[in-house]
């Protein structure tokens, strides 16, 4: 199951992380997950949100650059190498993950993490062939 997310590009200056979330509180929107990396002169920020698409138009109506793109939530046993043997079984089908990053919260005794393969359907699949619990966007969104 693919879950949507959106990357917001930003410039790497004072302010603009804080007007970028104070667009996602004013339009209502909650962040169920993120994640920033940036360089010296821009930043992406990675979201979970349960309205992607309005948190594009209203990012877009506040001068972002906004791009809405498939990943793939898991739940990951949490203990130690809980998150090893996933990826072991994407690189057991030749499968690359360009990123990932976790939750906040706790689904029962799995934490969850949210990752991107280079290709979201053959990552899918290894991972359901692997056991891995994949969490539907329903599941992720009533967190």
């Amino acid at each position: 199951m693919k879950l949507k997310q959106i990357s917001i590009f930003l410039e790497n200056k004072k302010g603009r992380l804080w007007k970028a979330l104070s667009i996602l509180k004013d339009a209502g929107i909650n962040i169920r997950a993120l994640s920033i990396a940036d360089t010296s002169g821009f930043g992406i920020l990675r979201l979970i949100v349960p309205e992607p698409e309005e948190a594009k138009k209203v990012l877009e109506a506040g001068n972002f650059v906004v791009k809405v793109n498939d990943v793939i939530a898991i739940g990951v046993p949490d203990k130690p190498g809980g998150l090893d043997g996933i990826l072991e079984v994407l690189n057991k089908s030749n499968i690359n993950v360009e990123y990932l990053y976790a939750f906040v919260a706790k689904r029962g005794e799995q934490a969850m993490v949210v990752l991107r393969t280079e290709d979201i359907d053959a990552g899918i699949k290894a991972l359901e062939d692997g056991g891995v619990t994949i969490l539907s966007s329903e599941e992720v969104y009533k967190l």
